[in-house]
C-alpha cells in the first residue's frame, strides 16, 4: 500500500527576506522612473508605494501559505487635467505586472466614446472589446462620470457601466479598472453608481502643481528635448505661469507642454527671421525671454490679475 505524503505547511519560524524579494521584482526600477518623470505629486507618489508594499508583502505571505483572498485593485485617480493621471497610471500597470498581479502589464486609455455606442445593440460589442483588449493589464478610463447620463433615458451608457461591474467582480485576477477625473464629478458618479463605489478600493486625488513645479517640468520637458530655457527666459515663463494660472482652461502640465511648443515656434522663427545665419548649437538650443514674453498673457493676463476675467474668457490653450 502506498502512503502519500502530506505536505508539510511552512512553521512559524520560517522566514523570508523582504528586501531580497523587493529587489527580485524590480519594482523599484518603476518608483524610480516615477520620481524622476513626475515633479511634486508627493502625496501620490506615497500612495503608490503603499499599495506597492502592500502588493509585495501580499506575495511573499503567499509563499507562507498565509492566503487572505485577491486584493481588491480597482482605483480611482481624481484631479484637474495634466497633473499626471496616466502616467501613474502606466506606472502602476507596470508594477502590477512585475509583481505577477496581471499578465501582461499593458494600458489600454480610453473614454465614453470608444465603449458606449449610439444605437441599440452597439454599446455591448464596443464595451466588451475594449475589455478584450485590456485583459491581462489595467484598463484607464478618463473622465468616467461621462458614462453615466440619468438626464438621457435614451443613454446606453448604464449598459457599459453594468458590464463593466460585472468584469470587475468576476476578473479581479485578470484586469484592474482605474477610473478618472474631475474630483467633485467623480464623487457625484460614485454617489449615483454604488456597486462601481464598492469594487474601488484605492482612492487617489491629484493635486495641482504649484508654479514653481510647474517651471521645473518645463525645464525637463525641454531637456528630453534638447533645449533650454536662459536665465532670463526662466524667470519670464514663471510669470507667464503664475499669469496663466488665474485664466480659464489651465491644464497644469498639458498647458505648460502646449506653451513650450509655441515657444519653440518662435525661437524658429526669431533664428530664421534674424540677421545671424551661422548658428552655433547654444543658438539652437537656447529659449530666449523674448520667446516667452510675445505670448498674448502678458497683456491680456495683466487685466486678470485685478479680477476682470474677460480678457481671459477670450483666450484658448491654443492661443496663449
Amino acid at each position: 500500500m502506498t502512503t502519500q505524503l502530506k505536505e508539510t505547511p511552512p512553521s512559524d519560524t520560517s522566514s523570508i527576506n523582504l528586501e531580497a524579494e523587493f529587489q527580485a521584482s524590480n519594482i523599484k526600477e518603476v518608483l524610480d522612473k516615477l520620481d524622476r518623470e513626475l515633479i511634486g505629486l508627493k502625496p501620490v507618489k506615497t500612495r503608490i508605494r503603499e499599495t506597492a508594499a502592500l502588493l509585495l508583502v501580499d506575495r511573499v505571505r503567499k509563499k507562507l501559505d498565509l492566503t487572505a483572498g485577491a486584493p481588491s485593485l480597482h482605483m480611482s485617480f481624481t484631479g484637474n487635467p495634466g497633473t499626471g493621471k496616466t502616467t501613474v497610471a502606466q506606472r502602476m500597470s507596470e508594477i502590477l505586472h512585475r509583481l505577477g498581479y496581471v499578465r501582461e502589464g499593458h494600458l489600454v486609455s480610453v473614454t465614453r466614446d470608444d465603449l458606449v455606442g449610439q444605437y441599440i445593440g452597439h454599446t455591448a460589442p464596443k464595451t466588451k472589446e475594449v475589455i478584450k483588449k485590456a485583459m491581462g493589464g489595467v484598463l484607464f478610463i478618463d473622465e468616467a462620470y461621462y458614462l453615466y447620463k440619468p438626464e438621457n433615458e435614451r443613454d446606453y451608457g448604464a449598459e457599459s457601466i453594468e458590464i463593466l461591474l460585472q468584469v470587475m467582480e468576476n476578473n479581479r485576477d485578470d484586469l484592474v479598472v482605474i477610473l478618472a477625473g474631475y474630483k467633485d464629478r467623480m464623487d457625484k458618479f460614485f454617489r449615483s453608481n454604488p456597486g462601481m463605489r464598492s469594487r474601488i478600493a484605492h482612492h487617489i486625488d491629484f493635486p495641482d502643481y504649484s508654479p514653481d513645479e510647474l517651471v521645473a517640468i518645463a525645464k525637463l520637458m525641454l531637456a528630453a528635448q534638447n533645449y533650454r530655457l536662459s536665465a532670463e527666459a526662466e524667470k519670464a515663463f514663471g510669470e507667464y505661469i503664475r499669469l496663466r494660472m488665474k485664466m480659464e482652461h489651465f491644464a497644469n502640465a498639458r498647458s505648460v507642454r502646449n506653451a513650450l511648443d509655441r515657444a519653440r515656434l518662435r525661437q524658429a522663427n526669431r533664428l530664421f527671421e534674424g540677421a545671424k545665419k551661422n548658428l552655433s548649437r547654444t543658438d539652437l538650443i537656447t529659449i530666449e525671454a523674448e520667446d516667452i514674453r510675445a505670448s498674448r498673457v502678458f497683456v491680456e493676463g495683466a487685466v486678470d490679475l485685478d479680477g476682470d476675467e474677460g480678457a481671459s474668457r477670450e483666450l484658448s490653450e491654443e492661443s496663449v
